[in-house]
């Protein structure tokens, strides 16, 4: 059987470069899906079970890391990236190749050579977890990657981090600091913000707000959910594997996409 693949780079042009040039490398490949942010990926890789997936790096909603995470090892990882050696340094075991933009074709030809031989041998797909980490802590710290952390904001110190929201309530304006806010909730063009005892939607979309909010301390736990993480008490997982989230001052219970599961593994 042919070896299938996943592509996922928010950009459409190195997207379908790597495509075409894959057709000309690796003729035999099957690309099964082509996504345009990170939680696609997981879905796709969820659903389709590809053999390698070839993640960019910087990506929306979930890091190329983030979603080598949540794969678990189910499939082959390239990592695509147009930063230089200074992360690739990172790459230092062979486990996982990467690809640096504008990727070239010799360099192409060696990453399908060496999966195509561990798709022969049938290893398994590499535990990439120290590395992902590893690769987390450069990007991190020459504050390039777009943000590892999972909320889908820049990660970027360059970047103002939001301390107010105000939203019209009737002929009221409501004030609310962001260090009271317990989660963000995308509502069409509009988001909800919650407190421990009040709530109201704010004329801004939840993308939009996410770029201003710390990673470390908003987490994406679904396309249209931010929370607080020390606003968690509890992480409740069904028979089916779903998992929903118990706030410490809350009532309601937030469901979890399973893109963002891995987030709630046992340590």
């Amino acid at each position: 059987m042919n070896a299938t693949a996943l592509i996922a780079d928010d950009e459409d042009l190195p997207r379908s470069e790597l495509r075409r040039m894959l057709a000309t490398a690796w003729p035999a490949l099957r690309i099964v899906a082509e996504c345009e942010h990170g939680p696609a990926a997981v879905e796709a890789i969820d659903a389709l079970q590809p053999d390698i997936a070839f993640l960019d790096i910087r990506m929306p909603g979930l890091s190329g890391l983030d979603v080598a995470r949540a794969a678990s090892a189910r499939c082959h990882a390239v990592f695509t990236t147009a930063y230089d050696t200074y992360a690739i340094e990172a790459f230092d075991a062979g486990a996982v190749d990467y690809l640096l933009k504008p990727v070239q074709a010799a360099r192409l030809a060696q990453a399908v050579a060496r999966l195509q031989q561990r798709l022969a041998r049938r290893e398994p797909a590499a535990d990439i977890e120290a590395l992902v980490q590893r690769l987390a802590q450069r990007f991190g710290e020459t504050g390039r990657t777009g943000g590892t952390g999972g909320t889908g904001g820049t990660g970027d110190p360059g970047v103002p981090r939001l301390r107010w929201l105000s939203a019209s309530v009737a002929d009221t304006i409501k004030m609310f600091s962001i260090d009271e806010v317990l989660f963000f909730q995308s509502d069409e063009k509009y988001t909800r913000v919650v407190t421990a005892d009040d709530e109201a939607h704010v004329r801004k979309p939840l993308k939009e707000i996410a770029d201003g909010l710390d990673p470390e301390l908003f987490w994406q736990v679904h396309r249209g959910l931010i929370v607080r993480a020390t606003a968690i008490a509890r992480a409740h997982r069904d028979e089916l594997g779903r998992i929903t989230l118990q706030l410490r001052q809350h009532p309601e219970r937030l469901a979890v996409s399973q893109a963002y599961a891995w987030r709630f593994k046992p340590m």
